[in-house]
């Protein structure tokens, strides 16, 4: 495929729980359009919305490219739909039908975004991804196929350590040290101060009262990581981050047989990128503990990069092609004017 190609196009779209991403790559590489948008999650949104959110900004996208899309002809070879909340085969049979009918793409794939984070962070088409953004997901998959996920429904399901949670556990720190409960903590003092109140309780009632979003909590965790290098408290919550993320490392190469494999062990997502050198070195010691061969990969880029690249490798693009598509997305989102935390 030439590097003047652009007779094939490739939708790419990484929904997550705090921004969604939608991109238009050509078969050469070149990026066509990128939008940030909110959570396409159907579980925060319902699933009605979720749909209608990703038809509004896939419509956008194709205004932005000058590729028209009126619903009768595709406008993509290949649609990589990737999404936070496609946890369940009933909800990723639900999306693919529900989506396939808007007619955006000759092939439709929906699957769960981790797969975009392992795509972004190895070529070797298996191996672990842990992403740790607004929630907390896993996927692991063998050199033989076989796949090994989680369902990521939150506490019920047993998860902990995405951004809503990070921030859940900032606030309650703060009230604890502010009523007499618990340490004390900075962030009895940083968690009112970002949101311009003067206690926990302020934010507390806020929350409750609805005046503060879940999505607005997640924002917490930057204060988390500027209070750890001071406060035992925030560090506490980082540390047990770094647990959860390698008891997903853990779990995923027992499932599928990758203890001795040498597996890339792919980790990403906003908490991820942001987090500091001691934090890493926790979950590369703790993942080597049980694989001493896995090799830890952080993915810098973000998840629709690796959503893009599957799209690629199935047109059948080239290493040129793939090249080309990460540098100018990921140039991209460097650029875009209002960036979301995960």
């Amino acid at each position: 495929m030439s590097t003047a190609d652009t007779s094939h196009v490739v939708l790419a779209i990484d929904g997550g729980n705090i921004k969604t991403d939608v991109a238009l790559v050509g078969g050469d590489g070149r990026l066509l359009a990128l939008l940030r948008g909110t959570t396409s999650s159907p579980h925060a949104l319902g699933f009605d919305r979720a749909v209608g959110h990703l038809a509004e900004m896939v419509s956008d996208a194709c205004a932005t490219a000058g590729l028209g899309h009126g619903g009768r002809e595709p406008v993509a070879d290949v649609a990589r739909v990737l999404l936070a909340g496609a946890d369940l085969p009933e909800e990723v049979t639900a999306l693919e039908q529900a989506l396939g009918e808007l007619g955006w793409a000759s092939r439709l794939v929906v699957e769960n975004d981790t797969l975009a984070l392992l795509r972004t962070g190895t070529d070797r088409g298996w191996g672990v991804a842990v992403v740790c953004g607004g929630g907390i997901n896993a996927v692991a998959i063998s050199p033989d196929g076989q796949i090994a996920r989680w369902p990521s429904l939150g506490a019920i399901t047993g998860d902990w350590g995405g951004g809503h949670d990070v921030g859940i556990a900032a606030l309650g720190g703060a009230c604890r040290s502010w009523d007499g409960r618990g340490p004390i903590t900075t962030l009895e003092q940083a968690v009112p101060a970002h949101f311009g109140m003067r206690t926990p309780l302020e934010v507390v009632r806020a929350f409750h009262f609805k005046e503060i979003s879940l999505e607005e909590i997640a924002q917490l965790s930057p204060v988390v990581y500027e209070q750890s290098a001071v406060d035992q408290v925030s560090r506490g919550i980082l540390a047990r981050v770094a647990v959860e993320v390698a008891d997903f490392a853990r779990a995923g190469l027992e499932r599928v047989d990758l203890i001795d494999a040498g597996a890339d062990v792919v980790i990403g997502g906003g908490l991820m990128r942001a987090a500091p050198d001691w934090m890493l070195d926790r979950i590369r010691e703790l993942v080597a503990a049980v694989s001493p061969s896995a090799r830890v990969v952080l993915a810098h880029e973000g998840p629709i990069v690796g959503a893009a690249i599957l799209g690629l490798d199935e047109i059948g693009a080239g290493a040129e092609a793939i090249a080309r598509a990460r540098v100018e997305l990921q140039r991209a989102i460097g650029e875009l004017s209002a960036q979301a935390v995960y």
